[in-house]
């Protein structure tokens, strides 16, 4: 199904219908907070809340690493998904309908053919599955998955299957049980081979099947290991139009939200290594799909969580590797390990005769993938003369895939005391790289759609206008109640930002928080602040004088004792009513002080735009 991409009105309307909240807490806790709800945020690693969502104006911000945008934003952040997959999943969940837009011939057959392949590996699943419980023909695959200890409830998470041998089900026991329009798209996505002279025959026999499932939980291709003699040992299902293996990993799907939560995932080579290591407590794993690590398998990764150990064999193959993923987590700038295991193990046999205590004893010593690979350079070359060389040159492409300035100058100061020769010399000694380093994800601008903003009144617009001119002053009025007047507006907002920025070297002009700001109603409001306003022109009443920043901090004081005491009369009525003359009496004492304050405030204060 094709849908219109020029009608504008459409984001906007299931925008209106979706509870951002809602949406938002299946996957945040989320605590209320006056207007706005608070949680730890979901994109980086955080104890105190700094994950702010605020339904009037429908969008979420994060004070501590920047991340920010409504509900579409959200679901493609946080899930992987694009815009109009997002857009999608929304409208059908709130019921908000799409309309179509005519589809071309070629458009409607990919569409119907993607949608046949879908459906066909699910029905391969069912049948493979139900072999694997049920069917006598697969005595043999239930003795080697119990061999290798993956219990029932396991073997149902990953949906394991088993596909008969020959001699048991014959050439064609899949084929036989779909139809012929399942057949041809069956062919298509590999589960049959035709044969030259007509018909199809089984490409998956006396395998253990483990169904590779994209993000979305649909079935595109399968994995199998063999039970008997035979090669290869693993086979995957061919790349088509549903299933890319270079950018797939096994486990994602089920291992997903696990690995969100402790932000770290491991990375195993092999099916089986992945399972056992689920079953053995070690939930946040996955393994690609019989290949090198990916730049697309990795991307998926980093929405996903903030680090990634690589837990490979000892041996020179899982050495090699290591050493091969190391320029692919610089470039795409996650933070990578390594933890090698002894010589004679790999992950399933690690963690089945050591246990979990080993194995996580073995990922926190895990190194950090610049410094494996360094080490692994000094321990191949030596430091001598001829050695140092060596390394420098091997150390090139590495330096090269370095996105980051910072993370450049960082490599080069620690490779350098290493090798003995200055970080300038070393640097010196790299290939010029004449395309610009993009900025570091952290420091690049993070784009967020403009939301609704909830009006400022004149009062709350001078205190943030102040607030804008003259920065410095937004800690004093923060501590005198800004936050609490300001609660709920996209002034809130503003003002936590700034505080952030603040303390940070050099402070903060007022042309410079413009730059700052990520995109979005926080710059809007500052763009027209400065439009409209400049420091120190006294037509406009903004001198920044201390007479004009007592005066707000007297209304901010004013507004709170406003605040308490109608709280205080609140409890006074409440206490009447109960007949707690003692406590009754001090809620009088404190109100009456409280109002004498008021009144004097009220003698000699200026108003502020009321």
């Amino acid at each position: 199904m094709g849908y219109s991409n020029l009608n504008d009105d459409l984001p906007a309307r299931i925008k209106e219908q979706a509870d951002i909240v809602q949406v938002i807490g299946e996957c945040v806790e989320l605590k209320r907070a006056g207007v706005r709800f608070l949680g730890c945020c979901p994109f980086h690693n955080e104890k105190t809340p700094s994950f702010s969502v605020h339904p009037g104006q429908q969008f979420y911000h994060c004070f501590g690493c920047g991340a920010s945008g409504d509900v579409f934003e959200f679901q493609m952040k946080y899930h992987n998904l694009d815009f109009p997959t997002a857009m999608k999943e929304l409208a059908r969940r709130y019921n908000v309908d799409i309309p179509e837009r005519p589809q071309s011939p070629q458009e409607r057959e990919k569409n119907q053919k993607r949608k046949l392949m879908y459906a066909v590996n699910e029905k391969a699943v069912e049948i493979y599955r139900r072999t694997l419980v049920k069917s006598s023909q697969a005595d043999g695959a239930r003795k080697y998955l119990e061999k290798r200890k993956i219990p029932p409830a396991t073997q149902e998470l990953f949906g394991l299957g088993y596909a008969p041998s020959p001699e048991s089900g014959g050439w064609n026991f899949l084929g036989a049980q779909l139809s012929k329009e399942e057949q041809k798209a069956a062919v298509e996505v590999g589960l049959l081979v035709e044969k030259e002279s007509g018909g199809t025959y089984d490409r998956f026999r006396d395998r253990v099947l483990f169904p590779i499932y994209d993000r979305r939980g649909r079935v595109i291709g399968f994995g199998g290991r063999i039970i008997g003699e035979g090669q290869p040992k693993y086979m995957n299902s061919p790349e088509s139009l549903i299933f890319n293996k270079s950018a797939s990993l096994l486990g994602l799907y089920q291992q997903g939200d696990e690995i969100r939560r402790r932000k770290q995932a491991i990375l195993v080579e092999g099916n089986f290594d992945l399972v056992s290591l689920v079953v053995h407590g070690c939930p946040n794993v996955v393994a690609p799909l019989g290949t090198a690590l990916t730049t697309q398998q990795l991307k998926l990764l980093k929405s996903f969580s903030d680090e990634c150990i690589l837990l490979f064999d000892g041996d020179a193959a899982g050495v090699k590797a290591a050493m091969r993923a190391v320029p692919l987590f610089l470039s795409e700038q996650v933070a990578g390990k390594v933890a090698l295991l002894p010589a004679e193990h790999d992950p399933d046999t690690f963690v089945q005769e050591e246990g979990l205590n080993a194995l996580n004893a073995l990922l926190e010593h895990a190194l950090p993938l610049p410094e494996f690979a360094l080490q692994q350079l000094v321990d191949e070359y030596g430091l001598t003369l001829d050695g140092k060389t060596k390394i420098i040159a091997e150390l090139q492409p590495l330096i090269k895939a370095a996105t980051s300035t910072l993370q450049r100058s960082l490599m080069l100061s620690h490779f350098s005391k290493t090798i003995g020769i200055s970080a300038e010399e070393l640097g010196a000694s790299m290939p010029r790289i004449e395309s610009p380093i993009p900025l570091p994800v952290e420091e690049r601008v993070r784009e967020r759609p403009p939301e609704r903003l909830i009006p400022l009144s004149p009062s709350q617009k001078r205190l943030v206008t102040h607030m804008v001119l003259y920065p410095d002053s937004a800690p004093a009025l923060e501590k005198a109640g800004l936050r609490e007047c300001l609660g709920g507006t996209i002034g809130e907002v503003l003002l936590l930002q700034l505080l952030v920025l603040l303390k940070q070297p050099g402070g903060v002009e007022p042309e410079e928080l413009l730059g700052k700001l990520p995109k979005g109603g926080e710059r809007v409001l500052v763009s027209d602040i400065l439009l409209k306003s400049s420091p120190g022109d006294s037509d406009l009443g903004y001198q920044g004088t201390d007479k004009e920043l007592q005066e707000l901090l007297t209304w901010l004081e004013r507004e709170r004792l406003l605040r308490e005491s109608k709280e205080l009369l609140d409890k006074i009525r409440k206490c009447a009513s109960q007949n707690n003359q003692e406590e009754l009496e001090q809620l009088v004492l404190t109100k009456v002080g409280v109002d004498n304050r008021l009144q004097e405030i009220r003698q000699q204060a200026t108003s502020i735009g009321e």
